[in-house]
């Protein structure tokens, strides 16, 4: 079945565009990085494909090897376009990051409904909690990482490059496991929420702690 992906994102964008001259401050960022999380899953799909026929890679290897790279750094982008230029710093970011990964996971699952259905709550019960979620903590623990990287002032080019790194390989792993069926992809489609569980857990028990010997990480006075 053919879709018009960029039919579809025009569909959902833009009311959330017209979103963006009611709204200020943090609710402004995040509409903001839900689109571009939207925009950066369309492109992803177009370099990704763009790619596979170029080097003529077979669909398997794309999903495992060539997708994770490059969603990833083009999810990465619009965390740096914050970042760098427009001075997003500590809760901010990882506000944007959720966003981001939130906007990504929306757009790639309605393309996905669209072309197979939505008859089969298990395939849609797999694509919100395996798929979704992967996208979101993917990019919200790069935002951390470079959060930490700042306050320890090992921020650099290596450091966001490392934690691009893992974030390619947490999403390369969930692929490769769910691309086999049976029980490894079983084991992949609970990789996800099982890791949200526990990165909250972390948060909480952790994370939370730490940042508040350390003066509040994560605190949106904390100076630059």
């Amino acid at each position: 079945m053919t879709i018009y992906a960029e039919n579809i994102l025009l569909c959902i964008a833009m009311p959330l565009a017209v979103c963006l001259l009611f709204t200020r401050g943090e609710s402004r960022r995040f509409v903001a990085g839900f689109l571009l999380g939207m925009g950066m899953s369309l492109l992803s799909a177009y370099l990704s494909g763009f790619i596979s026929i170029v080097t003529g890679t077979e669909e398997k290897d794309t999903a495992v090897f060539l997708s994770p790279v490059v969603e990833e750094i083009l999810k990465l982008c619009p965390l740096l376009l914050f970042y760098f230029l427009l001075g997003a710093r500590n809760r901010s970011l990882t506000n944007i990051a959720i966003a981001v990964g939130a906007g990504f996971a929306t757009f790639e699952n309605s393309c996905y409904l669209l072309t197979i259905g939505a008859e089969n709550l298990a395939f849609i019960l797999i694509r919100g909690l395996a798929v979704g979620v992967m996208h979101v903590e993917s990019i919200l623990a790069l935002a951390v990482w470079l959060l930490i990287a700042r306050k320890l002032r090992v921020l650099s080019f290596s450091t966001m490059l490392g934690g691009t790194a893992l974030a390619v390989t947490f999403h390369a792993i969930y692929n490769l496991l769910v691309s086999k069926p049976g029980v490894t992809s079983v084991i992949g489609y609970l990789v996800p929420p099982v890791s949200a569980v526990l990165m909250y857990l972390l948060y909480r028990l952790v994370y939370v702690p730490f940042t508040r010997e350390r003066g509040g990480l994560l605190s949106d006075n904390d100076p630059d």
